[in-house]
């Protein structure tokens, strides 16, 4: 199966690319040229008058598409936003406690893991990291940790970003957690649009958060958070577009609705959220749905794992977590080497990504076979 046609803008820009992080940022299809362009247009036809097009037609497709890849009762929980980290400054600011207890693991991405230590730093947060290696314990570990009690917020990854390790039994969370004020935080980045997520069982309970740069190929300013009902009913870290409903009669006091309104911010870009809507429709048009794209990259990976040679940079046994442990969309290989082997196939004209020792190959619906055939080539090459 190849859907590259879709892809023909991104992909003939640089012919030669082999573009293998699409951990990070995935290559945009055609579609999404398009719906900037009718961004533009939107704003120049309409001027003042298209935000009611953005909060009439834009803003409930992209709930809508949303509710329906995480299998949500709801659109309306969805609150929008240009990042994720906006979403954590606002949750915090829902904790009265001081200093608040967090239980978190040891692999969260930055903008989780360097706002809880500067908050550590200053004493307005105690955080309790659970390692994730071995992870053939991890879920065990964390679950006995959450069980515990004494939190006011618990915050881990659905995918881990530096290994791609997947966290499959964070449902869990819910029936271990009994305290019914602390705040459960699911950070889905590297699991929309990439796994088969389906919340509907704890909707009412978890918040959950991600975004269209990566797996969704929608680009940058495209995040979300799910806002369970009845928690974080009150943000002190608010913006003026959750209250809408206070523009013409005046500010008498702080009100929020009810719904994931209550977790927007202020004034933003509504471009991305153009694109996500759009790209949302041709995935929907071409009948590619997440276990079909599931489905391609664990045949895309089988592929490069199985064709590793004694001759090739890297070697099956540096993949961290081993085969036997399920992962997301990216391929992680633990090696000293990794900063130098970015480098170098940066220069053969393949993009991927390394952290610290860790070099990510990242996978995706516009590669095919011919593309892992030919990175397998270069990866000789290279250590001849």
């Amino acid at each position: 199966m190849s859907w590259k046609p879709l892809f023909s803008r991104s992909l003939g820009a640089a012919a030669d690319r082999l573009h293998f992080a699409a951990h990070s940022h995935h290559l945009w299809p055609d579609t999404s040229f398009e719906a900037h362009d009718r961004a533009w247009v939107d704003a120049a036809e309409y001027a003042d008058l298209k935000w009611e097009r953005v909060f009439g037609e834009i803003w409930p497709s992209v709930q809508g598409h949303i509710a329906r890849v995480l299998g949500l009762s709801r659109p309306d929980s969805i609150a929008l936003a240009p990042n994720v980290h906006e979403f954590l400054v606002r949750l915090v600011s829902c904790i009265d406690a001081r200093p608040i207890r967090v239980l978190t693991s040891g692999s969260e991405f930055h903008s989780f893991e360097r706002q809880s230590q500067r908050l550590e730093e200053c004493g307005d947060m105690v955080v309790e990291r659970v390692p994730t290696e071995p992870w053939t314990t991890f879920a065990d570990r964390f679950l006995t940790a959450a069980a515990g009690g004494g939190h006011d917020l618990v915050y881990v990854s659905q995918v881990f970003y530096d290994s791609s390790f997947v966290f499959e039994r964070f449902a869990e969370v819910v029936q271990v957690v009994s305290d019914r004020d602390t705040l459960i935080v699911i950070d889905g980045y590297h699991a929309f649009m990439a796994l088969p997520t389906d919340l509907a069982s704890i909707e009412d309970r978890v918040f959950y958060t991600a975004g269209g740069y990566k797996y969704a190929m929608s680009g940058e300013g495209c995040c979300f958070l799910h806002c369970p009902p009845g928690y974080g009913a009150r943000p002190k870290n608010t913006g003026w577009f959750a209250g809408f409903g206070q523009l013409e009669s005046g500010i008498d006091e702080v009100a929020y609705a009810p719904d994931g309104s209550r977790f927007l911010g202020a004034t933003l870009d509504p471009t991305p959220f153009y694109r996500f809507e759009a790209v949302q429709r041709m995935l929907q048009d071409n009948d590619i749905t997440v276990p079909k794209i599931r489905a391609h990259v664990e045949a895309l990976q089988g592929q490069l794992l199985d064709g590793l040679r004694p001759s090739s940079c890297l070697r099956p046994e540096q993949l961290v977590p081993d085969r036997g442990n399920p992962r997301g969309n990216f391929l992680t290989f633990r090696t000293s080497t990794a900063q130098d082997l970015k480098r170098q196939l940066l220069e053969a004209g393949v993009v991927t990504d390394a952290r610290a020792d860790r070099l990510r190959f990242g996978f995706g619906i516009y590669q095919d076979a011919a593309d892992v055939d030919a990175l397998l080539q270069r990866l000789t090459a290279i250590a001849s």
